[in-house]
C-alpha cells in the first residue's frame, strides 16, 4: 500500500500574506476603471458608497474565506463541503468565477505589457495619444503575443509556489504599486484643469 504525501505551500510571514491578499483585491480595476466610474457616477458620493460596501460586505467576506481556509486547510472545492455538506455549491461557484475572469485579465494584462514596452522603449508620447490603443488592439499579432507573454509570466510565478513565487513577487510589486499610485495622483494634480476636477461628497 503506497502512501501519498503532498506538500502544500504556505506563506513564510504575515507580511507576505497581507501583500498577496491586497494584490488579489487591488488590481487594474481600482486604478483604471474606478477613477472613471467615480467621476461619472457622483464623485465623492460614489466613493463613500464604495468604501461602505468594501468595509461591510468586502471585509466580512474576506475574513470569512480566510477563516474557512485556515480551519479546513483545503481549497475552495473541499473547504465549503467540510463546513457543511450542503455548501459545496459555494465552493464550485468560488472556483468557476476566477476561471471566468481569467481570460479577461489575461487580455488586459497583455495591454499593460504593451504600454510598458512602449514607455520603456521611449514611445511614451505616442502611447499617450487617443488612437494608439485602437491601433494596437486592431492588430492581429501584437494583442495575442503580449497576452501569451503575460500568461507565461503568471505561470512562472504560480509554478514557483506560494512562498518562492506569489509571496516574493507580492513583496516586490505591491510596494511598487503604491509608489506608482502616489506618483499618478501627484502627477494628475499638475495637469491642466486638475485643480477644477476635485470631487465633493454631494457629487
Amino acid at each position: 500500500m503506497s502512501h501519498h504525501s503532498s506538500h502544500r505551500g504556505s506563506f513564510r510571514d504575515s507580511l507576505g500574506f497581507v501583500l498577496a491578499t491586497a494584490g488579489s483585491a487591488v488590481g487594474l480595476g481600482n486604478i483604471w476603471r474606478f477613477p472613471y466610474l467615480a467621476a461619472r457616477d457622483g464623485g465623492g458620493l460614489f466613493l463613500l458608497v464604495y468604501l461602505v460596501l468594501a468595509v461591510t460586505f468586502g471585509f466580512s467576506m474576506m475574513t470569512t474565506e480566510i477563516s474557512i481556509g485556515r480551519i479546513t486547510r483545503k481549497s475552495a472545492l473541499g473547504a465549503y463541503p467540510a463546513v457543511h455538506p450542503k455548501a459545496g455549491w459555494i465552493g464550485m461557484l468560488a472556483s468557476v468565477v476566477p476561471m471566468m475572469i481569467l481570460p479577461y485579465y489575461c487580455a488586459i494584462g497583455g495591454w499593460v505589457l504593451k504600454y510598458l514596452a512602449a514607455f520603456l522603449s521611449g514611445q511614451g508620447a505616442a502611447a499617450a495619444q487617443p488612437d494608439y490603443f485602437s491601433g494596437f488592439i486592431a492588430g492581429r499579432l501584437e494583442p495575442p503575443v503580449f497576452m501569451l507573454i503575460f500568461v507565461a509570466l503568471c505561470a512562472v510565478v504560480v509554478f514557483l509556489g506560494v512562498d518562492k513565487g506569489i509571496e516574493k513577487v507580492s513583496k516586490l510589486l505591491m510596494p511598487l504599486l503604491v509608489l506608482l499610485i502616489v506618483g499618478i495622483a501627484v502627477y494628475s494634480l499638475t495637469l491642466r484643469g486638475g485643480e477644477d476636477r476635485g470631487v465633493s461628497v454631494t457629487g
